[in-house]
């Protein structure tokens, strides 16, 4: 059998590189906590992106260049809402973003996984990250998993963790791929449709499967 082109082979041991998406408000969150709980290392896109913006960083002063200063906070920190709320009513500046972010978030979690494969030969890397499959970057994963919540979940959690409208939720559910679509690409489906403990156990059953296959030592015949 061939390998995934993800998984290196180190003294009889092999990395398994996960992608974690879904929905905005969809529980993916939730998810990479328990996933992190029970021993998953964590990557995630969104903490890539802070870093990024980080004041007088490199992204941080192209984005300030292109969004204007307008968008800073008096600490010179980028103020995500209001940047949220410029690019998800304007798909050209949202793709110019898009652009500007993706390729250095990749870069940095392609640093990462490296380093972690040298140091952690068995583990199981989690990829956090909202928009794995629209970028295309879900090819370089050996699992995906989706978390799914129906769409009225998402408004309603937007609406009391966010305090958004209900327009608002919108804008920025539709500006994400649907999460019925994302389903046709998963390895994995976690349902966060009823209580933490119903998510939670869906969440440990996964996890002990891709743990089972990213401690495989039995490997004769696989470098083929």
């Amino acid at each position: 059998m061939t390998l995934p082109a993800s998984y290196v082979w180190r003294k009889g041991k092999l990395t398994l590189v996960v992608g974690l998406t879904g929905g905005i408000a969809s529980g993916k969150s939730l998810v990479a906590r328990i996933f992190s709980d029970l021993g998953a290392y964590i990557i995630d896109a969104d903490r890539i992106v802070h870093n990024l913006l980080e004041p007088h960083q490199q992204t941080w002063s192209e984005v300030i260049a292109y969004f204007g200063t307008e968008i800073l906070l008096p600490d010179q920190r980028i103020d995500r809402r209001k940047l949220g709320e410029i690019v998800f009513k304007d798909i050209n500046k949202r793709t110019w973003l898009n652009s500007c972010l993706h390729p250095r978030v990749f870069a940095s979690f392609s640093t990462e996984v490296k380093h972690l494969r040298e140091s952690q030969p068995h583990a199981v890397i989690i990829f956090d990250a909202a928009l794995l499959i629209e970028t295309g970057y879900h090819k370089n994963m050996d699992k995906i998993i989706v978390v799914y919540t129906p769409r009225d979940q998402q408004v309603k959690r937007l609406a009391h963790r966010d305090d958004f409208t209900k327009e608002q939720a919108f804008d920025r559910i539709r500006s994400q791929m649907p999460l019925e679509d994302k389903i046709k690409y998963a390895d994995y489906v976690i349902e966060n449709t009823g209580t933490k403990q119903h998510t939670e156990n869906q969440a440990t059953a996964v996890f002990a499967e891709l743990k089972k296959e990213a401690e495989r030592t039995d490997c004769d015949g696989c470098l083929g």
